[in-house]
């Protein structure tokens, strides 16, 4: 692996649920060693009232964070692309790492249907974040 920091990309349509508590996880999990970023092929206005609450509840903050429309350049200088259902509006780049998480939408749900989504996404941030900050 090269000196500089991997950057992942996490897109979900709306960039208010999935995507945001994925960065979310990433972000707490790896600290610094990797630059998280997070689009929507169509964003909501504001991120879940649910998702931010099922995340504070473990200790994390992504009250700050603002959903974004997906652009051709954040894909193409991520090093992976994490898609959580955005379809066709998933731009493909040659030599990417693509990964689809196929996750329940979080959207219009309660808090108790959010936690079991927020955990899986942190047991995939735990092994997306093994491969890529392997142990020397």
């Amino acid at each position: 692996m090269s000196d500089t920091k991997p950057t992942v990309l996490f897109v979900c349509v709306h960039n208010a649920g999935r995507s945001q508590m994925a960065a979310g996880w990433l972000r707490h999990l790896a600290g610094d060693k990797v630059e998280v970023r997070s689009a929507g092929s169509a964003p909501a206005e504001t991120i879940n009232p649910a998702a931010v609450e099922a995340m504070k509840e473990v200790g994390i903050d992504i009250t700050d964070q603002t959903p974004t429309k997906l652009t051709w350049d954040a894909a193409k200088e991520s090093d992976a692309i994490i898609t959580m259902g955005c379809g066709d509006a998933c731009p493909v780049f040659p030599g990417k790492r693509y990964e689809d998480w196929k996750l329940e939408d979080p959207a219009g749900k309660g808090v108790d249907s959010v936690r079991p989504i927020r955990d899986e996404i942190k047991a995939r941030i735990e092994v997306l974040l093994a491969d890529l900050l392997p142990a020397s």
